[in-house]
């Protein structure tokens, strides 16, 4: 192809041509705008999920460098009008990373992986390479109950390579050049073993299979449109996007926590929080040691903003144009919190939440009715339990009669926003939640270490961090 003269010149002559026409070109001729604030706890269907990645992600996710739904697709980059009805594609996904699954069924493998991250063997060394050496084995294990020397070494390296595309971003750069054409060349072995995995899911040939998300969305979605083979497959892998904000989140919680340059408030809200029985439910629909996850996601906001397509016109021509949510600026609006600055878990006490927002919070909001009336899915998992959903979109799960509700006000913004929120929000602060009640039981405290060439690591989208963090044990 023939390139303009403004781009040519940025190009390093050495990329292979495929991979300039797909994924440099496009990302440079390409633009995003920054959306309103919401001040309501929703996004409107117009600003759509559908292909809503950035375009030099395309040949990591496809053959052709670009969306084909036939060899599957992730929720996070699915409009809404193709989840089928009352979001039931997103309802699925959520079924598996349900509240009451956690205890039950994931906790002793995150447990596990944090009894070897903040072990003695680990102290005094920078943390995040740990993390990561370790990561994997805890995300194949979730998603298909595989783990250690079960897990292939391209099925390691692909994601590696994944993750350095989120961090380093740019793809002018070799590193992103390098790791996009790696996932391609690893992708075709990674979908097979992915796809058997799930297929002894199916057959019964994996221990504790309900351990994992993938009998849930198998379970629930019933091999269905909404939810094909293929599907589970593509989720599986895409789900390194998703999961990525749990290292960032750790590392910056760690910074917050450390002594020297980190959050006072932080440190005195979490030692408060450790000392009062955290897992109690005491007031309101959260315990204190949500309330306080809670606030870390508020203040840190490890997600930028939800990233959304919509269709503008120039004269009589049409195309699709990004624009991002920010999510920072959302959880710090004044229209939506006093002292928004302040680091508060109490804030939670009386925020409203998805159980909360129903019919009458619609229109007391100024609505006619609810955008997204509440639609109960009845899971076929075993379990006596439902996903629904809130006035303004937000899926939560009801079981046994019992709600699990989310925060469901506009000021807290940093899982996204009504039908758009994550659906793996509530396992993402249990993940945390476990971290920090690890690092509370063994005594732990932040340093920052004295690293003459400290490693440059990616953590998450557009996030490199220096690994200088250890950690030490006080008591």
């Amino acid at each position: 192809m023939i390139l303009p003269k403004e781009l040519a010149g940025l190009l390093p002559p050495a990329y292979d041509p495929d991979y300039v026409e797909h994924a440099v070109v496009p990302f440079l001729l390409s633009d995003q705008s920054v959306g309103e604030r919401p001040s309501l706890p929703m996004i409107d269907v117009a600003l759509s999920k559908q292909d809503a990645a950035p375009p030099h992600f395309w040949g990591m996710l496809y053959d052709g460098w670009e969306p084909d739904p036939q060899d599957g697709v992730a929720v996070f980059i699915q409009g809404y009008e193709q989840r089928g009805p009352d979001n039931e594609r997103k309802k699925i996904y959520h079924s598996a990373t349900t509240p009451d699954l956690y205890e039950a069924k994931y906790a002793g493998k995150v447990r596990g992986f944090m009894a070897r991250l903040l072990g003695e063997a680990n102290a005094g060394k920078p943390l995040m390479q740990r993390y990561y050496a370790d990561y994997f084995d805890l995300y194949w294990d979730l998603h298909l109950g595989v783990s250690g020397a079960a897990i292939p070494a391209e099925v390691r390296q692909i994601g590696a390579s994944f993750i350095d595309v989120l961090g380093h971003w740019y793809p002018t750069s070799d590193v992103v050049h390098d790791s996009v054409m790696r996932v391609r060349e690893l992708r075709p072995a990674l979908r097979e073993w992915i796809d058997g995995r799930v297929q002894a899911v199916i057959d019964g040939d994996v221990a504790a299979a309900d351990e994992t998300f993938v009998y849930y969305w198998l379970k629930n979605g019933g091999g269905g449109e909404h939810f094909r083979r293929q599907d589970v497959v593509f989720e599986c892998f895409h789900n390194f996007v998703a999961f990525s904000q749990w290292g960032n989140m750790v590392y910056q919680t760690m910074a917050a926590l450390a002594p020297a340059g980190g959050d006072p408030a932080v440190r005195s809200w979490f030692a408060q929080t450790m000392r009062e029985r955290p897992d109690e439910a005491d007031t309101g629909a959260f315990t204190p040691l949500d309330r306080f996850v809670m606030e870390l996601f508020r203040t840190i906001s490890p997600n930028a903003g939800s990233l959304s397509t919509v269709e503008t016109k120039v004269g009589v021509t049409s195309r699709r144009h990004s624009v991002v949510t920010p999510h920072p600026p959302v959880s710090r609006d004044p229209r939506h919190w006093r002292d928004p600055e302040a680091f508060d878990p109490g804030r939670y006490l009386s925020a409203p939440t998805s159980v909360d927002n129903d019919e009458a919070k619609a229109r007391q909001a100024g609505l006619a009715r609810c955008p997204f009336p509440p639609a109960p899915f009845k899971l076929n998992d075993g379990r006596q339990a439902e996903v629904t959903n809130s006035a303004f979109g937000a899926v939560y799960s009801v079981v046994d009669g019992t709600a699990h509700p989310v925060c469901d006000a506009a000021g807290y913004a940093p899982f996204g926003f009504g039908y758009r929120r994550c659906g793996g929000e509530q396992l993402t602060v249990e993940f945390l939640k476990e971290f920090l009640r690890t690092v509370w039981n063994n005594g732990i405290e932040f340093v920052r270490l004295d690293v003459d060439e400290p490693v440059r690591m990616p953590v998450s989208p557009r996030s490199l961090i220096d690994d200088t963090i250890g950690f030490q044990r006080v008591r």
